[in-house]
């Protein structure tokens, strides 16, 4: 059992128990929330395609955590012009687990 999920821009491929990182999502450590932009389902061998989303499918999470991601280190430099800016960016994240696949 298995879906294929949109948020963020990005697509997943989850199953039930599994963690991932999306793009931050609002809310709580412990919210539950309801992902609707199912782009596939597979349960129990039936599988069932989405143009572009599967009607009336949803996938349940649960989220575990809001946190950064490690910082990356930009630099620009131009040389012979006394240019040189070093900066830093951590993208924020939230960390999900997936409780159900609810399909139509």
């Amino acid at each position: 059992m298995y879906a294929i999920v949109e948020t963020g821009g990005k697509q997943y491929k989850v199953s039930p128990k599994d963690t991932f990182n999306v793009e931050k999502i609002e809310g709580k450590k412990g919210d539950e929330i309801i992902l609707a932009n199912v782009l596939f389902v597979d349960v129990m061998g039936e599988k069932k395609i989405g143009t572009p989303y599967v009607s009336g499918a949803r996938v349940k999470v649960r989220i575990l955590e809001q946190d950064k991601a490690k910082k990356i280190i930009v630099l620009k430099y131009k040389p012979k012009k006394k240019y040189r800016v070093k900066t830093g960016h951590r993208q924020p994240y939230t960390k999900l687990l997936v409780e159900e696949i609810i399909s139509a």
